[in-house]
């Protein structure tokens, strides 16, 4: 199975972390996950958001650590669907922060003809606080990549 995920993995955390083996997960023993990171052009380079190279080599020293760096494939994207529409993607793998994206890119799917993908959503990763770890969090001090607080 050919899954896609996306986001801009600014402050790689517990969350991200969550998303990517829900992603494996779901790809199975020979399938492909593909990562999309958030381009610097459409980022702007935010206050306190890592350059694409620094984000891209965040992931993969995680895969690399869970060995599994063969089953990935990571490229930049320049919008908020990158090829989710007209590639041949089976799943895509959301949190509830993406939902609409997905739904929003099943429905240009449709439009061109292809197959709606199969939208598996996971919940938000709680932090100890019981709020969502997010990397705007991380990056104001609140909590560290795994949710513990300060």
């Amino acid at each position: 199975m050919k899954v896609c995920i996306g986001g801009t993995f600014s402050q790689l955390h517990k969350g991200h972390k969550t998303l990517i083996k829900k992603a494996l997960e779901t790809a199975g023993k020979n399938g492909l996950v593909f990562i999309g990171i958030t381009s610097d052009e459409m980022i702007k380079i935010k206050k306190g958001i890592k350059s694409l190279e620094e984000r891209k080599q965040s992931i993969e020293k995680y895969l690399i650590k869970e060995n599994v760096t063969e089953k990935v494939k990571i490229e930049p994207i320049k919008d908020r669907f990158g090829p989710s529409i007209n590639e041949d993607f089976d799943a895509i793998v959301v949190s509830p922060e993406t939902i609409n994206t997905a739904r929003e890119i099943n429905k240009e799917r449709r439009k061109i003809g292809k197959k709606p993908l199969k939208i598996i959503k996971i919940p938000f990763v709680m932090a100890e606080d019981d709020k969502p770890i997010s990397s705007t969090r991380i990056r104001n001090r609140e909590i560290d990549e795994n949710g513990k607080t300060y």
